[in-house]
This record gives C-alpha cells, structure tokens and sequence, in this order.
C-alpha cells in the first residue's frame, strides 16, 4: 500500500508542474519537485524491490534515473530540456505504478470494464494528491516572492476541484457497482465507519478547504490560503489512505 501511495503522489506532483509556467516561478520550486519525486521513487522501489518482477523494476530505475537528472536540469540556467523531463519522468511514474497495481484477483465480479476502472482510480488518486501537494507547496513561493502573479496558484486550485470531483465520480461508481452486485450484504459498522471518513474526510473536507482557499487567494491573502491549504493536503492523504483500505473490499478505487 505505502508503495502504491508514493508513486501516486508523485505522478501526480510531476504532473502538476506541465500546469505551471517556468517563466514565472523559480526554478528551485521545480527542482524540488523532482526530488521528491525521486525520494518516492526510491521509497516505492524499496517496499518492492524483493518481489517484484524486472518490468516494474526496470521502469522504477527509469523513473529514478530521469528525476535524478531532471533535479540537475532545473538546476541550470535556463533549465534546457526541462519540460521534457518532466513528461517523461511523469510517464516512467505512471507506467511503474501500472506495472505495481494490476486489478485485484476476483475484481471482475463487481467492476464491469475493470482494468480501465483501476487506471482511473490511480489516475483521479495521482491527480488529486499532487495538486494538493503541489498547491500547498506553490503557497510557500509567495511567501517570499509576494508581487508574484496569482495565476498559478489560482490554476493549481481549480486542479484540486476538478481532481476532487472526478475521484469522487470514481469512487461513486465503484461503490453503485459493489452494491448492485452484492445487495444481499449488509455494511457492518466498522465498514460504515470507514465508508463515512473516506467521503467526508476524503471528499467534502478538501472540496470545501479548496474553495475557501479560492477565497483567500482572490483577494491575496496568501499566507491564509497555504494554511488552509496544510489542512486539506491532511485530509486528502487520509482519504486516500483510506481509500485504499477499501480497495480490496470493491468499495473504493
């Protein structure tokens, strides 16, 4: 599961920076990124490096070798070939958590269409925890650069609404999906539970915090947008934890 998550995360931050101009933002902001990505990387490759077959590990050294190199990119002047890097370490991310997340044994009795069901649960997740992170982070950059224009940041917030409505758009179909296809089972209270802190914590909570973070942008109060920004990346990271906890079950995607 740790596995799974870091290499979600940083998909989706590597993802997140094609959003944002380098002619605006400095380049560290970027660099950073990649070495995140890196960190993550390696952390996944070392949960899976003993069971795992050489397409994924093969894939994962793409992905490290080309964050590594990607981090020394952005370090120039003039960052030549960045944005390319970030493509293609975006896909070497993206094909190793493919490689790392077949469908679940048995998935087809619940999830018509299964193995696209998946790549979208992994998609929407990736989507929904790097523009979180990424937004949270790009935050920070106004703290010392505060003339800087608003239209990243502002860009990176809408990211966080669109990632948070189609992961919900997801999970909703793969619950109706687990419903209709076993109505004679009734929730037990623990199930309940976990059901209730996925939607609420990993739903409503984000939605609500991105817009108020929307709010506090708009009339550039920064430094309360990237506080409020902390507290949604919380509740993302536990929805998503929690999501896959309900993975196995059919519940969640």
């Amino acid at each position: 599961m740790l596995s799974v998550f870091a290499l979600r995360l940083a998909a989706g931050m590597m993802g997140c920076l094609l959003l944002l101009p380098a002619s605006i933002i400095n380049p560290r902001f970027f660099r950073t990124h990649f070495l995140t990505a890196l960190a993550l990387a390696g952390l996944s490759l070392a949960c899976v490096r003993d069971s795992a077959e050489w397409p994924l590990l093969t894939c994962l050294g793409a992905a490290l070798a080309l964050a590594f190199v990607g981090s020394m990119v952005w370090g120039l002047e003039g960052a030549p070939g960045g944005r390319t890097f970030i493509v293609m370490t975006t896909l070497a991310l993206a094909g190793s958590l493919i490689l790392l997340n077949p469908p679940l044994a048995g998935a087809e009795e619940y999830l018509p269409a299964c193995r696209g069901l998946y790549l979208l649960g992994d998609a929407t997740s990736a989507a929904l925890l790097g523009s979180a992170v990424t937004a949270m982070l790009l935050g920070h950059s106004y703290l010392i650069a505060p003339t800087m224009s608003l239209k990243p940041l502002m860009r990176l917030l809408a990211a966080v609404a669109i990632a948070v409505l189609a992961r919900l758009a997801v999970d909703g179909y793969a619950l109706g999906c687990w419903t209709a296809t076993q109505p004679s089972v009734s929730l037990n209270k623990d199930a309940v539970l976990w059901l209730l802190l996925r939607w609420l914590v990993g739903f409503a909570a984000p939605l609500g915090l991105d817009w108020m973070a929307w709010q506090a942008a708009r009339i550039r109060s920064t430094q309360s947008a990237t506080g409020i920004l902390y507290v949604a990346v919380i509740f993302c990271v536990l929805g998503e934890t929690t999501s896959l906890l309900l993975r196995g079950s059919g519940m969640s995607l």
